[in-house]
This record gives C-alpha cells, structure tokens and sequence, in this order.
C-alpha cells in the first residue's frame, strides 16, 4: 500500500477564466496567507515523508519550498494539462471551432497542439507506475487539481467521482494505492 499526500498549488495570478494549463504562470498576492495555511495542514498530517514530489512548475515549486522542502524531486509528468494554443486565453474569447468539439467530448479530444484529459492520464499513470516500484509507502505530491483527478482515478475512482473530489487551490487530497508491486 501507498499513501500519497497530494497538495494543489495556491492561487494564481491569472484572471478568471483563463485557460492557463501548463503555463507557468505566477502566484497570487496572497501566497504568503495561502503556503501558511498549507504548512500547518501538512504539519498536522503527522508522520514524515518517505519521498517528496513536485510539479516542475513554479506554482509548485514555490509551494513545496514554503512549506519547509528544500529537497525535493521534480517530475514533468505531474504538470497540468497542456492545451496548447488555448493556453493563456480566455475560454470565452477562443474561436478555434475546435472548442466545441472539446468541450463535447473532453476526455477525448486533445485541445488544439495540446493534449487530452486521457493523454494527462496516462502521463500521470506513468508516473505512478515508476512510483510503485519504488519502496515508499508514504510521499508528498505538489501538483495540480488535474493531476489529482487522475491520482485519485488511479485509486479507483471514475473520472466522474474523481473530479467531484477535486481539491481547491491549497487543498489537498489522501489517496491510497493498493496492489503495490
């Protein structure tokens, strides 16, 4: 068995409605308050950490190091989804016709030059599956709300039930893998 700790990144500097993906964008004005808050839940959590993991990107990484890591490792495949030419756009001022077609089948579809809801699945299954092999048995993950879906699906979930327990930013969610190998 293997406990994970996965922590979403705090809020970012990024208007409402920006499909900001796998850019790496800026953290908000409140970081300070927001990385606080999340060190005194990771504290509170107890035992240590066999292993600590962390998007490479900067919403992350800045996260981990607030909260007392300064050893970590970094792993591309725990980065948010790529949407490609629709990163840093607003979702309502994109004109690719390409959009609907996403948006009607989502977990499909890859978004225009970027990837689709199963490509970062099976990225993050990857992960995990090098994970496994590895003898820890309880590690800390610093990624991101998609990233956690496919964490949590990965425990058994339907994508469905995943994305209904998607974390908030400074959130974080305990997933258990079972069948270690």
């Amino acid at each position: 068995m293997l406990e994970i700790i996965a922590v979403r990144h705090t809020s970012v500097s990024v208007e409402p409605g920006t499909c900001y993906g796998c850019t790496d964008v800026g953290v908000a004005d409140t970081f300070a308050d927001e990385a606080r808050r999340v060190k005194e839940t990771i504290t509170g959590l107890g035992t240590t950490f066999n292993a600590v993991y962390c998007s490479p990107l900067t919403r992350c990484t800045l996260l981990a190091r607030a909260c007392g890591f300064t050893t970590f490792i970094t792993d591309p495949r725990l980065r948010e989804m790529n949407f490609g030419e629709w990163e840093m756009q607003r979702y309502d001022a994109i004109t690719d016709p390409r959009l609907q077609i996403w948006y009607d089948d989502w977990q499909h579809v890859r978004a225009t030059g970027g990837e689709s809801f199963e490509d970062q699945y099976r990225r993050v299954a990857d992960f995990v599956s090098d994970l496994i092999t590895l003898p820890h048995r309880r590690i800390l993950i610093f990624a991101h709300a998609g990233t956690i879906v496919h964490l949590l699906r990965l425990s058994g979930l339907t994508p469905q039930e995943a994305f209904s327990r998607q974390p908030k930013y400074g959130e974080h969610r305990q997933i258990i893998l079972q069948n270690q190998k």
